[in-house]
Order: C-alpha cells, then sequence, then structure tokens
C-alpha cells in the first residue's frame, strides 16, 4: 500500500512524444537567443546616428549642462535641445576627440539621510551603489573664423566609444595622447622595420 517507488511501463510509445517536445523546445529557445544576437550594419556617411546627451560645456548657441539630442547626419555634428536652434559643428573641422569616463553619485538628500541613518557604517556599503557611470567626449574644433573651440559631452557608458567611432570614419582627427600610449607601451622603445 505505502509504495516509495512506483513503477511505470511506457510501452504505449509516451516516451518518444515527450522527447519530440523537447527537443522542439530546445530548437525553439535557440532560434529565439540567435534572432536576439543579430549584428546592426555599419553606419555610413548618409545614415544619421542620434542619442541622448548632455552638453556640459563649449557648444555653440547652447547652455551649459543642457540635455538635449546629439546627432550625426552627413557631415554634421548636432546637438538639438527641445524647442532651442540645432547647434552644428562640421565633423572636418573637428581636431581631436578625446574619450573619458565619469562616476556621479545619484540620489540626492533621500540617499544622503539614508547613508546617514544606516547603522555601523552601513552607509559605505549604500554608496557603492549609489553611483552611476558616464561617458565623456571631448571635442577639440576650429570654427570658420580658423578659432579653436572645444566641448565636453556626457553620454550614457558605453555610448561614447560608439560616437568616437562615428566621428573617426566621417573625418575627425584622433587624439595624440593614444598615439603616444601605444608608443610607450611596446617594450624596448620603438621598432623599425628594415
Amino acid at each position: 500500500m505505502y509504495h516509495l517507488f512506483v513503477l511505470r511501463n511506457d510501452n504505449g510509445g509516451c516516451g518518444a512524444a515527450h522527447a519530440m517536445i523537447g527537443l522542439g523546445a530546445l530548437l525553439l529557445c535557440s532560434g529565439i537567443g540567435a534572432l536576439a544576437q543579430s549584428t546592426t550594419p555599419p553606419l555610413n556617411a548618409n545614415t544619421a546616428f542620434s542619442i541622448r546627451a548632455t552638453n556640459l560645456l563649449g557648444l555653440p548657441n547652447t547652455k551649459n549642462d543642457c540635455k538635449g539630442t546629439l546627432s550625426i547626419q552627413d557631415n554634421l555634428l548636432q546637438f538639438q535641445q527641445s524647442g532651442k536652434p540645432v547647434a552644428q559643428v562640421d565633423i572636418a573641422s573637428v581636431r581631436h576627440v578625446f574619450l573619458g569616463e565619469e562616476s556621479m553619485q545619484v540620489g540626492g538628500v533621500p540617499m544622503k539621510i539614508g547613508k546617514a541613518a544606516a547603522p555601523y557604517g552601513g552607509g559605505r556599503v549604500v554608496s557603492l551603489f549609489a553611483h552611476k557611470k558616464y561617458d565623456t567626449l571631448t571635442l577639440e574644433f576650429v570654427d570658420s573664423d580658423g578659432g579653436v573651440h572645444g566641448a565636453i559631452l556626457q553620454v550614457t557608458k558605453g555610448q561614447g566609444e560608439l560616437v568616437r567611432n562615428e566621428l573617426l570614419a566621417r573625418g575627425a582627427s584622433s587624439s595624440p595622447g593614444e598615439v603616444r600610449a601605444t608608443n610607450q607601451n611596446s617594450p624596448g622603445g620603438t621598432h623599425e622595420d628594415k
């Protein structure tokens, strides 16, 4: 009456049906995963590139520390605030593009109160999770009168490299610091091909 194991007789071929359902589910899941990993084609000079950004400093006709849309169309880098005129920089006039990283504490006053109220130094642990990382993109460009200007833009982490690569692909010059960094990392000084 009280059996620990129940013996089952699968003479009806039900095991093959279960195996087919399991195989079909596996193929369906792997097919969905393959579709999710599709790559986007590289942008050419005619496609538009647009992301959300913050102009920290330096773009013409814009206020400092304002949010807007950074886009690359044709050979122009454009920054558009909502309801404001577009700030444009010719990509060919960009002399240097620098990419940096920044961390900013988020949460404001409630987060500071929570850190102070946490017992036994728990506020330090809260601080570990209260930071958001950003990329900073610094441009050095020449205006139509020959004056050298700079602009600092803040974008979401990971998008700064996309913007930098797109600018370099469309004719902007790279930063000289990157060339020096590669030469310093080579052991034994410079190598020449003879």
